[in-house]
C-alpha cells in the first residue's frame, strides 16, 4: 500500500478492526519512511451485479449513488455515517446473497425503504417521496398514514 503522503510502499499495520456490521475491514497503517499514519478500508469484491432500471435499462450497480440517496434521505438526522455505512453494507449483501448478476431499482428501493422505515420515519418518508415519485401532499398523506395508526 502507498502511502498517501510520501507515496513510498513502505508500511505495517498497526491496528485492525472490523467495521459495518463486519462486511469491511479497518486498517491504520504507519508508513515506515514519513512516521505519518493513515487509514484503508478493505471490503470483499462483489460480482458485477446490473440494476434494471423501470424503463427497461440495465446499468452496472453504483454504491456510491446509493450512498448519496442515503445521505440525502438522512440529511439533518440523527443519523450516524456509521449507521448510513451499516444500512448500505446491508442493501449490499442483501442483493449479493440473492441475485448473480441482474436486479430491479424495485427490489432496491424496497430494502433500503424497509431498513429506514426501522432506522427513522422522517428519512423514510424523505426517500420514499423520491422513489415512489410522490405527486402531492396525498400521496405523502397515504405513505404516512399505516406509520401513525388508525387514529390519522
Amino acid at each position: 500500500m502507498k502511502c498517501p503522503y510520501c507515496r513510498h510502499d513502505n508500511d505495517r499495520v498497526v491496528d485492525t478492526r472490523a467495521g459495518e456490521e463486519g462486511y469491511v475491514v479497518r486498517r491504520r497503517r504507519l508508513c515506515c519512511e514519513c512516521n505519518k499514519r493513515y487509514t484503508t478500508y478493505e471490503r470483499v469484491e462483489s460480482i458485477s451485479v446490473h440494476v434494471r432500471k423501470r424503463d427497461g435499462a440495465r446499468v452496472p450497480f453504483d454504491r456510491d449513488k446509493l450512498r448519496r440517496g442515503l445521505e440525502r434521505a438522512c440529511w439533518k438526522r440523527p443519523i450516524s455515517d456509521a449507521q448510513v455505512s451499516t444500512l448500505l453494507a446491508e442493501v449490499e449483501n442483501e442483493i449479493d446473497q440473492l441475485f448473480t448478476t441482474e436486479v430491479e431499482s424495485r427490489f432496491i428501493g424496497e430494502i433500503v425503504m424497509g431498513l429506514l422505515r426501522d432506522l427513522d420515519q422522517v428519512a423514510y418518508v424523505r426517500f420514499a417521496s423520491v422513489y415512489l415519485h410522490f405527486k402531492d401532499a396525498q400521496d405523502f398523506a397515504n405513505e404516512l398514514r399505516p406509520m401513525l395508526g388508525k387514529n390519522w
